[in-house]
This record gives C-alpha cells, structure tokens and sequence, in this order.
C-alpha cells in the first residue's frame, strides 16, 4: 500500500536525523566513507518502513525477513537506521568505531540486533542473500532477502554469478537495491566501468529490474511494498542517489568517500538539516544528553 502523508513525513524526519547522526559519528570516530553512508540513507529507511518483516524485540526470528547492506563501508548508515528502528539505544552509537565497541566501521553479524552478515569485501552481499533466500525456500520458512549494493560493486563478478544463479532458481523473494550514486573510491562509476545501462543488464540476465529514485520515500515503498514484482523473478531496484546526500556541500563530491568533517562542518551540516546544534556533543566520549539520535 502507498505510505499515508503523515507516514512519509515521519520517512523524512527519520532521515534528517539519521544523517545529522552520521556526519557526527564520522567527525567523533575519524571514519572515512560518510559521502557513502549518506546517500543510502533513504533506501534503507523505505525498506524498513515498507517490506521488511522483522520484530525489533524478536530479532533472530527463524521466519524474520533478513536484510543486508553489502557496501559494508556505509555500516553507519546501517547502524543509524536500525537504531531509529529502534533494535538499540541510540546512545550506543556514540560508540561507532571505539576500539573494543559492538559497532566497528566494518559491521560483523550480530555485533548488535539487525546485523546478519559481515560485510565490506564488495562482491559478497549478493551472494550470501542468494543462498539465504534458496535456504528459506528449501526449508520452507517464508522468509525474504533484501540486499543493498553499490554501484562501484557491481565490477564484481561475484554479482552477476549470483545474479545469474538467482534467476535461474527462481528466487522472487530476493530483491536487490543498488544504490547508484555514480561515484566510487576513484572515480565515476562509468568511466571506471561501463555500468549502463545497469538495470537493463539485470533485466538481462533474467531479473524483473527498475528504475527509481533512490532519493524518493514514495517511490522506493511503492515498489518494496509489492515485492515480488513478477512471480519467478527476483526484483532489482537501480536506486539513483546523489554521494553525500542531504548536505549540500558535501553532494556529489568524491572528497567525502576519505575525508572526515571538522566540528565546524558538522555544525554547518546539522543546520542545514534542521537539527538542534546545542545538543551536538562533539567531544569524543562526551555524554548523550539531548542528543536526537
């Protein structure tokens, strides 16, 4: 069903501070990888919203749809939206990247409630969710995988392999998103690899594939909502996002797949989003009083 008006509100809302968080959390850890972080932001919050089944408090619920965020740098972006989901206090993200924390810059499963893989050596994610959804068919669980890659992912031939065995086995409980901002570590998608048409390729390779924009609530929860598409074939969402999005200083600048903000950006990029910069705490180990996510 589309999302009523007042629940795209709150998808945007959501957003805002999921990112204001991560721009903080990026300044406070000395992480790389925000720009990434911040343009899956909107993907992962609509498919929370509008297909994935999961219990927050039932975490590890055998018939529990499973989700999982290959491009393995933008965790942040993960650990943010689960944590608005509401799968752990949002203090702890104040952790990100402390040495001997549960949230490390690259996730490892079930280091907190959400997590189901390890990931960050590109080419995995798909895989994994391939044989986890032949896995709920065969054991007759019901379940449904959703993976979200990268565009710069998408040079691995890992992806198609799988991309191929998912077709031919059928698997329209499977739906992948790409969140295709265009930009990967050094360069444009397109000049490093010849991407495009990409959904076209899914489409050739046996997969019910999409167009969308990976930056629009509605758009992204009509589609997810519906998933399958078409009985017999997995989905395949190419999501056209801007790197660093949500921060307009930071969009589609590569600089921002290594560099880290200073407090005065962070402060820069919390007003832009209409966040309360009383309540930034910027101080690496500072306490969490009044901060909104």
């Amino acid at each position: 069903m589309p999302l009523k008006d007042a629940e795209l509100a709150d998808l945007t809302s959501a957003a805002r501070r999921v990112r204001g968080a991560l721009v903080r959390m990026s300044h406070r850890s000395g992480a790389a990888h925000l720009g990434s972080a911040l343009s899956v932001v909107d993907i992962l919050l609509a498919a929370y919203k509008a297909a994935v089944r999961i219990d927050p408090t039932h975490p590890e619920a055998d018939d529990r749809d499973r989700l999982i965020l290959s491009k393995g740098h933008a965790a942040p972006a993960l650990y943010a939206v689960l944590a608005e989901q509401g799968f752990f206090d949002r203090e702890l993200l104040d952790t990100f990247g402390a040495p001997g924390g549960c949230l490390p810059e690259q996730m490892g499963p079930r280091c907190v409630p959400g997590i189901e893989a390890a990931t960050g050596s590109l080419g995995h994610g798909l895989p994994l969710g391939t044989g986890m959804a032949l896995a709920s068919r065969i054991q007759k669980l019901g379940f449904r995988v959703f993976v979200v890659i990268s565009d710069g992912e998408c040079n691995e031939g890992s992806v198609w392999e799988a991309a191929m065995f998912a077709a031919g086995r059928k698997l329209d409980n499977l739906t992948l998103m790409v969140d295709y901002n265009k930009w990967q570590a050094t360069g444009r998608s397109n000049e490093v690899m010849a991407l495009d048409p990409l959904s076209a390729k899914f489409a050739a390779f046996g997969w019910d594939a999409y167009d969308v924009d990976g930056h629009d609530p509605a758009a992204l929860a009509e589609h997810l909502s519906k998933v399958p598409l078409t009985a017999g074939k997995p989905t395949a969402l190419v999501c056209h996002t801007i790197k660093g999005r949500g921060v307009s200083f930071m969009e589609d600048d590569n600089n921002w797949h290594y560099r880290i903000p200073t407090a005065d950006e962070v402060g820069a990029a919390w007003k832009e989003l209409g966040l309360d910069t009383a309540t930034m705490n910027l101080a690496a180990g500072g306490g969490h009083a009044g901060v909104p996510i």
